[in-house]
């Protein structure tokens, strides 16, 4: 499973909804006898790595992009 464009509100951080959103989607993909999950983060995100590392995912892969004009 791929998790995409999780964000949440300024208002509404460090009150556990991003928290709830993730656990319930490894609870679905548990379910539904997927065998991981992956996401992608910004790399500048300090606080949403941290996050994702209490939930337990682990760094795994390095990403590279590149914007043309």
């Amino acid at each position: 499973m791929i998790i995409k464009a999780v964000q949440a509100r300024a208002d509404m951080r460090g009150q556990g909804v991003s928290a709830l959103m993730i656990e319930f989607a490894i609870a679905e993909a548990k379910g539904r006898g997927i065998g991981g999950l992956a996401l992608t983060l910004n790399a500048i995100r300090k606080d949403a790595r941290r996050f994702y590392e209490r939930l337990g995912f682990k760094p795994s892969h390095l990403g590279f992009k590149m914007a043309l004009k």
